[in-house]
């Protein structure tokens, strides 16, 4: 039966980003706001609900190394999953927003925060409300630094009879679909990983965190077929910032957060790794087969280090 849930499931979040991506073109065009932004925003913290939901309950039942497991291995997955197999089956990508030097900021500031916020071992109420300021800063940036003249990137038909009436009800479906098809492969795989006598911890850091980048990786691959490059690599960047900004930020504020350092050592350090190659990448603008070999050997190395 858990089997069958998980393809009904992958199902629904196939669906739900479909109607994601199609309004998301919608609003852009209607507000003449780039992809780049509609990505990194509205389907960035859409995708990111998984997480919140999840670390959020975590923290709530006092299991903080699942809440902060979570959040560490969305972001590797993120970044080396999701960008990985996005840059390998797309042919050309070649985005108009100069993204190294608009955004790399946004990629090293959560991190940089992060580990200073954990040298005393624990993320406090304090750091969750510092996060949830940093949350905003990054939407006052985003919505201030990146109006662009989206003509010719959106399908004409999304240009006629733009009606909010229609475009929220369809939204709402697709992140229902989307976090909702989320929330049931992760049940429905952890089932199927306890069958098979995996561990708690991996069922945590492996799986949880696999299952709720789920919604990341479908929409920015619907939005790659659609042609829009900037949204599927906004939608990671975003969704990064809104992981640790975000959900590390409320569910901290529900109970605070502990951290072994010693213990999670390797994963802090894979992050480390994918952070590092993804500025690399923006920064030579290696959208291609390379980057995406770069990004797929480090999430390698993470896969056979969790299933050891």
């Amino acid at each position: 039966m858990d089997f069958v849930i998980f393809i009904a499931a992958m199902g629904a979040l196939i669906y739900g980003a479909d109607f994601i991506i199609k309004e998301s073109e919608r609003i852009a065009l209607h507000f003449n706001i780039s992809h780049f932004v509609i990505g990194a925003t509205l389907v960035a913290f859409g995708t990111s609900l998984p997480e919140m939901a999840a670390s959020v309950m975590a923290a709530g039942q006092g299991k903080s190394d699942m809440a902060v497991a979570n959040v560490v291995g969305s972001v590797i997955f993120n970044i080396t999953m999701v960008l990985g197999i996005v840059f390998m089956i797309s042919k050309t990508m070649h985005p108009k927003r100069n993204l190294f030097a608009q955004d790399s900021a946004w990629v090293v500031i959560p991190l940089v925060l992060f580990f200073i916020m954990i040298q005393d071992g624990v993320i406090g109420r304090v750091d969750g409300m510092l996060y949830l300021l940093l949350m905003v800063s990054y939407l006052v940036f985003l919505f201030t630094d990146a109006k662009d003249d989206l003509v010719g990137e959106v399908d004409e038909a999304l240009t006629k009879k733009f009606n909010w009436g229609k475009t929220i009800p369809f939204l709402v479906i697709g992140f229902a679909l989307t976090i909702g098809g989320a929330n049931f492969v992760i049940e429905s795989g952890t089932n199927i990983a306890r069958d098979f006598g995996i561990s708690e911890w991996i069922i945590g850091i492996f799986l949880i965190s696999l299952g709720t980048s789920l919604p990341e990786l479908v929409v920015s691959l619907v939005a790659v077929k659609k042609g829009n490059a900037e949204m599927s690599i906004g939608n990671i960047i975003g969704s990064n910032v809104a992981n640790f900004s975000m959900v590390l930020g409320a569910a901290s504020l529900v109970n605070p957060l502990t951290v072994d350092l010693v213990a999670t050592k390797f994963d802090m350090l894979i992050m480390i790794a994918a952070s590092i190659t993804l500025l690399f990448i923006l920064a030579n603008k290696l959208y291609n087969k390379a980057g995406a070999i770069f990004l797929l050997i480090i999430l390698a190395l993470f896969i056979q280090n969790s299933l050891v």
